[in-house]
């Protein structure tokens, strides 16, 4: 593994954001380095951050747990902890691990300045509750009633289309499938187009992620950008 680099600076209209700007790779031996800055803006009473990742191939658990630790008291303190520029390798483990419903994510720097500028602004509040999202509670058994009896009525046109849609989209090749899902949301990675391939739309095709990752490669739709591209260009 290579080394690290970390820089800070300041941004914002008050000089009251603090960028870390990382580069390398952030693991067990190099994750103390990039620790101790974190550290080191929080004593100042700086809690607005902002963390560069886009020179960063690789972040292991020891990386993500100092963002997770840290994130709790940033916000008690009315700040925010956002990650930007992150390489399609690094996202796609960031969504693995679910932690996109922890931690914000944006494209670039500017952009996630301008979220705490304009929070401001508004007076709104960064900070809030840390929670990963909770499984779905079942519904109450519903009572038994007698079922009215169907009305024989004719199935509109728009069901019709829809379930012709389905059974092309059930016949089309993986690739085909993977190229459809891109074009209809350009902002999925590896995890979300698995999951949207194993539904009743797609014919429940089960794949694995790293399988999609692939197959992502071959077509040359591994990177956010080109999928983007190829959502507008198709």
């Amino acid at each position: 593994m290579e080394g690290i680099q970390v820089s800070t600076e300041v941004s914002g209209s008050r000089n009251h954001i603090s960028i870390i700007k990382v580069g390398g790779y952030i693991d067990t031996t190099t994750s103390s380095e990039l620790e101790r800055a974190l550290n080191s803006l929080l004593k100042q009473g700086r809690f607005f951050i902002i963390v560069d990742l886009g020179n960063v191939d690789y972040i292991s658990s020891a990386g993500w747990g100092i963002f997770i630790s840290e994130i709790k008291a940033i916000r008690e303190n009315g700040g925010d902890l956002k990650l930007v520029r992150m390489v399609p390798d690094v996202y796609e483990i960031f969504e693995l691990l679910e932690f996109h419903h922890i931690l914000d994510v944006y494209d670039r720097v500017e952009d996630a300045v301008n979220r705490f500028e304009s929070s401001e602004a508004a007076g709104e509040s960064v900070a809030r509750e840390i929670t990963l999202p909770k499984a779905e509670e079942k519904p109450a058994e519903p009572v038994s009633r007698p079922a009215p009896a169907p009305e024989s009525t004719p199935t509109p046109e728009s069901e019709i289309v829809e379930t012709t849609q389905q059974i092309n989209l059930n016949d089309m090749s993986l690739q085909d499938k993977i190229k459809n899902i891109v074009k209809e949301n350009p902002e999925y990675g590896s995890l979300k187009i698995k999951r949207e391939l194993n539904t009743a739309r797609y014919g429940f095709t089960r794949i694995g992620w790293f399988a999609v990752r692939n197959e992502l490669a071959r077509l040359k739709l591994n990177k956010r950008s080109k999928r983007y591209e190829f959502a507008t260009s198709a």
